[in-house]
């Protein structure tokens, strides 16, 4: 079944991608949901000319984005957290990377943070989706509260 997707769907696409799916995963979730609908030849018509009257719209977001980015890496993420020798009492997760950045005067917005579950202290790397094209690298460092 192809679909065009409404909006951006986790491990699938990005809005306005045309993507191919299982009927019943379609079927029953995507376009109930209102995350897609039908790739018939008509609507694959009219998202052709959408994205090319959008396409000098997305250079400018994309060019704000690798600003952003350069604005990202300039930032020195220290995370303190109490800890037991080099393991941490709990875990340190994106929730905790994004109020870092957040005190270093970025505001990213969490769900765009991928870092995984970190429960040891050491340097650590996290990738920051800025726009689909602008994915981001920030090392970080877990230290030991004292």
């Amino acid at each position: 079944m192809e679909l065009i997707l409404r909006k951006d769907v986790q491990n699938l696409g990005f809005k306005d991608d045309v993507v191919t799916v299982k009927n019943g995963y379609g079927r029953n979730f995507l376009i109930p949901q209102g995350f897609a609908h039908l790739a018939t030849s008509s609507a694959k018509k009219v998202l052709a000319e959408n994205l090319k009257q959008r396409a000098h719209k997305e250079a400018k977001v994309v060019a704000d984005a690798k600003a952003l980015a350069e604005a990202l890496k300039a930032i020195e993420i220290k995370i303190s957290a109490k800890a037991g020798g080099e393991k941490l009492f709990g875990s340190i997760t994106n929730i905790d990377i994004a109020e870092a950045l957040a005190k270093g005067g970025q505001v990213i917005d969490r769900k765009f943070i991928t870092s995984g579950i970190v429960k040891r202290t050491g340097k650590y790397s996290a990738s920051v989706r800025l726009h689909r094209d602008v994915i981001v690298e920030l090392p970080y460092e877990i230290i030991a509260e004292k």
